[in-house]
């Protein structure tokens, strides 16, 4: 805490490690808040102290000027004489004793308008009543309209039914255009409230940042801080139409274009003497009276999400909108990584990160992060499909969308064109049927596929920005909702073969699809299935904000695989600093932190020092952990009982010899050590190959003889089931005291269980790694990021700077399977490292400290399991 403390204070880079199970979260929150605390008081008091000195009419408050003082006729450095320095002084010191009294003004109306509300139940139930008498007066009005639109005669335009409306792109303003782009009219005074200096807490999933809020509200500080949490629309949405669209693309979508009709619906209302325009789905919690009471609600007390999204099912308020006008005035907004890390999202959100302080928890993977967030991959029948679609789309609204809105959409149709054309296909044939003539792997600069593809010549921030202000993804999958499902009746005859034709391509492409995935990948999430079937644009906007980025910092992936359909384009991030950059730049401080950040060499080169962060402003802190020496026992184990080196090469991994002699330690460990134990191997293919070698020599019916065999799922939704059933062996086992002794978990390093998964206790009494878990080296990705980094990173101690990369992921993975294991203070486990390059010093020396200094390294097997039977039978005895 102190140190944090410090790092806030002289507003450095902190690089914080403490592992799981020491309090981390807590010392963040604690150390966190009372920096800031202390920084608000200080705040207040030089402000009282300015404006006693201006109220008691005395002057010198010690302004900065550059006029030597005494000196009638000196000048400055600027030439100008001395009475106009002390007048521009004289108005500086005027203008700032200004702004201190209206921030002392609206500090004071804040918190006596939060206070109210904290101590005054009476203002809640006024506001309940309010909002039944406004539900009541709706139902109302809308039964009048109803009434009295009875019989009315349907004035319809162009054969265009009522719902068919909102499928029409809206006329499209662009910059040169439009100066000024119009936000949310009355809420703008709002959202330019002034923003207090805060501390930004962001974690990876939305379970971490819940747990983080529930730790807030347990400590000193729960009471008396304006506390934020943001999420996703899909997270946040308590308005169940837009909900069950299911997909967060869509469901973001719907709730901009909801937005928008509001607006609309405005602007409709005063035109007298025109024709009206058909009514438009308007959101019923998007009332800004009702978010800024919510807004209220959520800084007097603190709320995690699942408490936000009740509040506004009560209040009938928007908890997406009405957290965001918490903002300004919160001590503590808590978010996910890419809200922050992604600038477009974070500067909609309204987040301003000028002088703030930003903490980034559970950061072991921040860059990978980076570097997903920023990157983007199409398939060649999302290509195809999203042409096909906006085609369709095109020709029946022709004569109703105007010049602007058609060229846009020929230039995206153009740029589908190309980007087929790019993986050898042809866009108006069936990509499935599309042979590629040359298969394999190609990587590009930006500019390079820009000019092959023919396309440098378009304005891609233009297209980018068109498709996020005219929602036309949005408009293409309600079409495709529309006219995509088999009973639609279409109004001609024409229309309808063409729209049959789209509804056959997309079926085939279903099926294609279909097939592709029992056959040759995993399943995909059904969200994904539903976005690549139905609105394919959606994915290939990222695509194309993608290549706005700098020549240097990404690649093009062109893989040509069987089909044009199997065929992708990707883009890959290869400097993940330069979106950082900003955040660096911006705030006072930030602090990286997480149970487990060795090796940290990656987040100073390829993070701070690409992003021109001073070393000197970096500091690093690692705790030790708070379990006693004697409840942990790690062991880099370099030859098995036959006296067979352990060395996993992929040139050694698959002989024989090497399984048996893993099996074999296996059989042994398991004689040892109670309840249970969690194998760690490199991928799950080598892990699937292990098991079925084990199975054919007899050595797995051995295994089961002590443990009871589980093996890690490929599925995640499996997963838990798997762990359900693995636990309670273990509970069964321990209360019966058979032969069986527990449970084997045979996991992958890197999946789902390697990293957010506790094996406390009696499940986790053992961890083994067998052998190193090197990435794909052949994997044109990683060839592509490693020639990149030799080119722009120094040399590092003689090695190469790809081979430091290449060690550093691979050890970050073992740190963090490794760390599974001892979850609290109590706790206790043995480690086994089984390969004899871990005592290598560049190896050695990137495991965590605390495991580090109490690591021995055993050349035979026969001392190792001597050290493991005493350690385990000792452990037992004091249970």
């Amino acid at each position: 805490m102190a140190a944090l403390y410090s790092a806030l204070e002289a507003g450095r880079v902190g690089i914080f490690e403490s592992p799981t199970g020491t309090g981390k979260s807590l010392s963040l929150i604690c150390g966190a808040l009372s920096w800031l605390r202390d920084f608000e008081e200080k705040k207040q008091e030089e402000e009282a102290r300015l404006l006693a000195l201006e109220d008691s009419g005395q002057e010198g408050t010690k302004w900065p000027t550059s006029a030597e003082p005494g000196r009638p006729d000196s000048k400055d450095t600027a030439g100008e004489p001395d009475w106009v320095t002390a007048f521009v002084q004289k108005k500086e010191e005027r203008d700032a004793v200004d702004r201190l009294k209206e921030d002392q003004v609206r500090r004071k109306k804040r918190e006596e308008r939060l206070e109210k509300i904290r101590h005054n139940v009476q203002l809640k139930y006024a506001a309940k009543r309010k909002r039944s008498e406004e539900d009541e007066t709706k139902r109302l009005l809308q039964l009048s309209k109803e009434a009295l639109s009875e019989g009315a005669g349907v004035d319809v335009l162009e054969q265009l039914d009522h719902n068919e409306e909102e499928l029409i792109l809206a006329e499209y303003e662009s910059d040169e255009e439009k100066k000024v782009v119009s936000g949310l009219e009355e809420d703008d005074d709002d959202l330019e409230e002034e923003h207090v200096t805060k501390i930004y807490y962001c974690s990876r999933t939305h379970s971490q940042l819940s747990q983080f809020v529930r730790e807030v509200q347990k400590s000193p500080f729960g009471k008396d801080t304006r506390l934020v949490s943001l999420g996703s629309r899909q997270n946040l949405c308590v308005n169940e139409e837009v909900r069950r669209l299911g997909a967060l693309q869509l469901i973001n979508d719907r709730c901009m274009e909801m937005q928008k009709n509001k607006h609309e619906k405005k602007s409709d209302e005063e035109m007298e003497g025109k024709k009206r325009r058909v009514s438009r789905t308007v959101c019923p919690f998007y009332s800004y009276e009702q978010m800024q009471f919510l807004r209220d609600e959520v800084l007097v007390e603190v709320k995690d999400i699942e408490q936000l999204v009740a509040l506004g099912r009560e209040t009938k308020a928007c908890p997406y909108y009405g957290s965001r006008y918490a903002i300004p005035a919160a001590q503590l907004v808590v978010l996910p990584y890419q809200m922050l890390l992604h600038e477009p999202t974070r500067s909609a959100a309204g987040i301003k990160l000028k002088d703030q302080i930003v903490i980034i928890d559970e950061a072991h993977n921040l860059i990978d992060t980076i570097t997903c967030i920023h990157s983007a991959e199409v398939s060649g029948s999302q290509l195809c499909c999203a042409h096909s679609q906006l085609l369709q789309y095109m020709e029946r609204y022709r004569k109703r969308l105007k010049a602007k809105n058609l060229m846009y959409i020929k230039q995206i149709l153009y740029l589908l064109e190309r980007f087929v054309a790019m993986l050898g296909g042809n866009v108006n044939q069936n990509p499935s049927c599309q042979a590629v003539s040359q298969t394999g792997t190609v990587l590009k600069s930006i500019n390079d596929f820009l000019f092959q593809s023919q396309i440098d010549n378009i304005n891609l921030f233009k297209v980018q920005r068109y498709c996020e202000k005219s929602l036309i993804s949005r408009k293409l999958f309600g079409f495709v909702e529309r006219y995509g499902g088999p009973a639609t009746a279409v109004k001609t005859n024409k229309e309808n073969r063409k729209l049959a034709g789209l509804q056959n391509f997309l079926l085939t492409l279903q099926q294609r699809s279909d097939k592709e995935g029992t056959l040759q990948s995993p399943p995909v999430e059904a969200e994904n299935d539903q976005l690549r079937t139905a609105s394919p644009l959606m994915q290939i906007e990222g695509f194309l904000s993608a290549l706005t980025n700098a020549n240097q910092d990404g690649r093009v992936i062109l893989s040509r695989q069987g089909t044009v359909g199997q065929s992708s384009l990707k883009f890959l991030l290869l400097n993940p600093a330069v979106h950082f950059a900003k955040v660096l730049e911006e705030c006072r401080a930030v602090i990286i932190a997480g149970g487990t950040m060795q090796p940290v060499a990656d987040f100073r080169e390829q993070l701070l020092s690409c992003a021109g962060v001073d070393p000197a402003r970096v500091v690093e802190f690692s705790c030790g952990h708070v379990i006693p020496p004697e409840n942990i026992l790690p062991l880099i184990l370099c030859s098995g009982p036959s006296n067979q080196q352990l060395e996993f090469t992929y040139q050694t991994r698959d002989l024989p010899q090497m399984m048996d002699e893993t099996g074999r330690i296996l059989c042994n460990l398991c004689n040892v050590v109670p309840g249970g134990v969690v194998c760690f191997f490199p991928s799950y293919e080598y892990e699937k190959q292990v098991y079925a070698h084990w199975e054919k020599t007899g050595l797995l019916t051995r295994l089961a003889t002590k443990k009871k065999i589980f093996q890690e799922p490929k599925k995640a939704n499996q997963v838990e089931q798997v762990l359900v059933e693995y636990a309670k062996c273990i509970k069964r086992c321990s209360r019966a005291g058979g032969q069986m002794t527990g449970a084997l978990l045979l996991s992958v390093v890197g999946g789902k269980m390697s990293e957010g998964i506790n094996f406390s206790d009696d499940l986790g009494r053992c961890v083994i790694m067998v052998g190193m878990p090197y990435p794909n080296i052949k994997s044109p990705e990683l060839q592509e990021k490693m020639t990149w980094l030799d080119k722009t990173m120094p040399r590092a101690a003689g090695q190469a700077p790809s081979r430091v990369l290449i060690e550093n992921l691979c050890m970050k993975a073992v740190n963090q399977s490794i760390g599974r294991a001892i979850r609290h203070q109590k706790d206790f486990a043995s480690i086994l490292l089984l390969d004899h390059r871990y005592a290598r010093p560049a190896i050695f020396n990137k495991l965590p400290q605390w495991i580090r200094e109490r690591t021995q390294v055993k050349p035979a097997f026969g001392s190792a399991f001597a050290e493991l039977r005493k350690f385990h039978r000792g452990k037992s005895d004091t249970l």
